[in-house]
């Protein structure tokens, strides 16, 4: 079966993360995505390791990084900053549905490549124009990074070892966390356009940015400054809002215990030998466990060290209590049940290099993802997209080449 959204034409202008993170979804539901690189030189991505694949002649290839999150995608050269390239992006936001940009505010306008300008040309287009501070407001013209924005939105505040601890600092994400959340928003809010203009013919203008996103995900840190008025801080693995929820060691390494209710503390205190604990009116509810952290805790470090990880897993899994390793990435793609959902995969190029990748989350039960185009390489698709999509003849892809606008590859694709 074809993806939901077989039948759409993405044009990606964007490159690192957040933008191409949002068009590797849209290709994964079926889009045909086109991505507009830089000739000679590609997405910055492209070249942000190691560690990178291997090209047939033995030459270091792309980056991993790169690979993440394009999959799926038709690689086009073109340079934007020849009237030329700028012609070609037109006639094929034309004949697109989406346009994907991550340009800083009124970047691509001298280019006549702004909303304004491709909507003349294309009123049902869905733009999504995605920066690091949102088109209005006195940061607008800043460029924006996830590192920075982690810092500036919150999350680094409370992440992190509390003050007083060995290796208390704030503390980024293990990922680009505002990076992936704002290409999530740019995917949905993309979708709810889709749906509009399906009802009323209307495309319209998306503006998405990086610090309004990781400002959005705060979720209940956000609300409990909101309504608390106290600004929350650093707890390193525990929770704000649920006790106990946090890592312990074990005998031979660590759990996360995840004792998100009454019951499950009864019993959990029970399997520890504890069950005083849960009579104890400054535990028996939740809201009783998080005023009383500092004198709780305490109580149940030295038992916990009693078993081994596997041990308590199996004593708790077996009430119902939540909890569970912290595995490390190698484990993570051993696990059984990431095996059993097939999160690895694996594509290939057309030149026959092999490239792991790891699957969509979502799992459609009548339009079930086909992953049958690998991250692209530099170009693979500039030769067919001309010819296929905007229809120029052999002589004319060799007049635009000559003139330095695309660099084409000549290979021959299904």
């Amino acid at each position: 079966m074809p993806g939901p959204l077989a039948g759409l034409r993405v044009l990606d202008l964007s490159r690192v993360l957040a933008g191409p993170w949002a068009t590797q979804i849209l290709a994964d539901f079926g889009a045909q995505v086109i991505k507009v690189e830089k000739p000679g030189e590609g997405d910055d991505t492209r070249g942000w390791g190691p560690p990178f694949i291997t090209n047939p002649d033995g030459s270091k290839g792309d980056a991993a990084y790169f690979l993440s999150t394009n999959r799926g995608k038709w690689s086009v050269e073109i340079d934007m900053a020849k009237p030329e390239g700028q012609k070609l992006i037109r006639e094929l936001a034309a004949k697109s549905d989406i346009v994907m940009e991550n340009f800083k505010v009124g970047g691509l306008k001298k280019y006549g490549l702004d909303y304004d300008s491709l909507k003349a040309v294309n009123p049902r287009l869905i733009y999504c124009s995605l920066t690091g501070f949102g088109q209005t407001g006195p940061y607008a013209q800043r460029a924006g990074y996830d590192f920075m924005i982690q810092g500036m939105g919150g999350i680094m505040s409370v992440t992190g070892q509390p003050d007083g601890l060995p290796g208390a600092e704030p503390m980024k994400i293990g990922v680009a966390f505002a990076d992936i959340f704002t290409g999530l928003y740019c995917t949905i809010g993309i979708q709810a356009a889709l749906y509009h203009r399906e009802r009323t013919g209307e495309g319209q203008h998306l503006d998405v940015a990086l610090l309004d996103s990781q400002v959005g995900v705060l979720a209940n840190q956000a609300l409990n400054y909101l309504v608390g008025g106290t600004a929350p801080t650093r707890l390193g693995n525990a929770h704000p809002n649920i006790v106990p929820y946090q890592t312990f060691a074990t005998q031979d390494g660590h759990i996360i215990m995840a004792v998100a209710n009454d019951r499950q503390f009864k019993e959990y205190c029970a399997i520890l030998g504890l069950a005083h604990l849960a009579e104890d009116e400054r535990f028996r509810l939740n809201r009783g466990r998080v005023v009383n952290r500092a004198v709780l805790i305490p109580l149940l470090v030295e038992p916990m060290k009693t078993r081994t990880t596997a041990e308590w897993v199996r004593a708790f899994e077996s009430a119902a209590i939540p909890c569970g390793p912290i595995n490390s990435i190698d484990q993570v793609f051993a696990n059984e049940q990431v095996l059993a959902r097939g999160l690895q995969i694996g594509l290939t190029r057309d030149d026959g290099v092999q490239v792991p990748g790891v699957a969509n989350p979502i799992v459609f039960s009548e339009t079930p993802i086909q992953y049958d185009k690998a991250p692209p390489r530099l170009g693979d698709g500039t030769e067919k997209v001309l010819s296929e999509e905007l229809g120029l003849g052999a002589d004319e892809i060799a007049a635009l080449r000559k003139a330095g606008v695309p660099r084409v590859q000549f290979t021959v694709y299904p």
